[in-house]
């Protein structure tokens, strides 16, 4: 499982945005590509050379990223791996980089600001449904995955309930990666 590249958005560029214009700057994120002229790294590209599998969320960042670590691979892309929302709180009158907003917006998610969108419970339990599909997938075959970088840390909790152990855990940067090994059976638990 590994998080996508770089994002063709910038999301330390300037101009500050206030919450409005920070909320159309994500939906610009949300449906961008990567950033031209970058490659996986070669562990990425070795972990990921003979697997059975290839799947992605929906974004077209996770989609190319699959494709680059596959070496041309087409994935398999699935909306319930997209990354988790950052709904910015409505702090009138301030402006910032969108690297700031990110901040704000992950932990007013947290604290339960969702604005229009899903809460963290919802995504929680879209988290839930994607480690099964996993699970379910990977039986008699290896499976990778380009997702996000939220959305993977949230996949790992019940990843392990279901008897997944994480052993190679490459943090959080774009094109970082995680390797996971079944052992035991487990189940998901409300």
């Amino acid at each position: 499982m590994s998080r996508h590249g770089r994002p063709a958005l910038d999301r330390t560029a300037g101009p500050k945005l206030n919450w409005v214009d920070y909320r159309d700057w994500w939906e610009r994120y949300e449906l961008g590509s990567l950033a031209k002229d970058q490659a996986p790294p070669e562990g990425l590209v070795e972990a990921v050379a003979n697997t059975d599998l290839v799947l992605s969320s929906a974004r077209a960042r996770a989609i190319e990223t699959a494709q680059l670590a596959t070496r041309g691979r087409e994935p398999t892309p699935y909306a319930v791996f997209n990354e988790a929302p950052l709904p910015p709180p409505r702090l009138a009158k301030l402006y910032f980089l969108p690297k700031t907003w990110n901040i704000l917006a992950r932990m007013a998610w947290l604290q339960g600001h969702s604005l229009d969108g899903e809460s963290v419970g919802d995504v929680r339990e879209r988290a839930k449904q994607a480690a099964l599909h996993l699970h379910n997938a990977s039986e008699g075959t290896s499976v990778y995955l380009a997702a996000h970088g939220w959305f993977n840390r949230m996949l790992r909790r019940p990843l392990k309930r279901l008897g997944w152990v994480c052993i190679r855990d490459g943090g959080d940067g774009y094109w970082s990666y995680r390797v996971y090994e079944y052992r035991g059976k487990g189940a998901l638990k409300d």
